[in-house]
């Protein structure tokens, strides 16, 4: 009896049909694969938050105030790492000595920030610490208004902000996103940030910030830098005002 050894061949018209079924699911899966990636970077971004959170509220019951944005020179901390990463890192998380280029690594790092340029020409920070409102005409950190410190133009020192500073905890941002790579939180436009790397997109539109109290809300980009009613600007100073008259032009 004769067989014909092609029968349980794929003809190509049903090899191509399969294939196209492939494509298209392929299609379908890809968009659902990318969202979940990004939801899980951005739950990690918001995880390294509330540690750094935890953090925060540990340095300022061991001292009474908060970080500064750079320790003073007699606080003991060596001059190439006097930020507020290095305070908490070993004021607020108890490491005597980092790693070196700790704040590259683990709770210091979102794994959603890409940088395509630099504002210092130096390695970026993921993690910037809110300074508060800035006058602009005020240079060399005066009058900012969040946790940055209180600085004098004599000693080029920083005075911590005291705990009882901050008028309303539970409102007042003290970590969040750095979109331009430096150790600050800034309110500036968001078309500024978006020449340094991947804002619009980072966290869907949205930035993880970390409150005084230690909770963290991931609110939009609009709402942190372009809205400008009370409830928006509040939050990024000390004395819970809105000080409209800081704002840029």
């Amino acid at each position: 009896m004769n067989t014909d050894k092609n029968d349980s061949a794929f003809t190509l018209a049903e090899l191509l049909v399969v294939i196209a079924i492939v494509g298209i699911l392929a299609a379908l899966l890809l968009p659902a694969t990318s969202h979940g990636k990004k939801y899980a970077q951005r739950i990690q971004c918001v995880n390294n938050l509330h540690q750094q959170g935890t953090a925060l509220q540990v340095f300022l019951a061991d001292n009474h105030g908060y970080p500064t944005v750079y320790a003073n020179r007699n606080d003991g901390y060596p001059d190439h790492d006097r930020s507020w990463i290095a305070q908490l890192e070993q004021g607020g998380f108890g490491i005597s000595k980092p790693q070196t280029n700790y704040f590259k690594k683990e709770i210091w790092l979102c794994p959603s920030a890409q940088w395509t340029s630099y504002v210092l020409g130096s390695p970026p920070c993921s993690y910037g610490y809110n300074c508060g409102s800035v006058d602009q005409n005020a240079p060399n950190y005066t009058n900012w208004l969040g946790l940055g410190g209180v600085y004098s133009r004599v000693s080029h020192n920083f005075k911590p902000i005291t705990e009882s500073d901050v008028i309303a905890p539970s409102d007042m941002m003290a970590i969040g996103d750095s979109f331009d790579g430096t150790i600050v939180l800034s309110r500036v436009a968001v078309a500024e940030n978006a020449n340094y790397g991947n804002i619009l997109t980072r966290h869907q539109g949205k930035g993880n910030v970390v409150f005084c109290d230690g909770h963290v809300e991931s609110p939009t980009l609009h709402f942190l830098f372009t809205n400008t009613n009370d409830t928006a600007l509040v939050r990024w100073n000390r004395d819970h005002l809105p000080h409209r008259e800081k704002l840029s032009p």
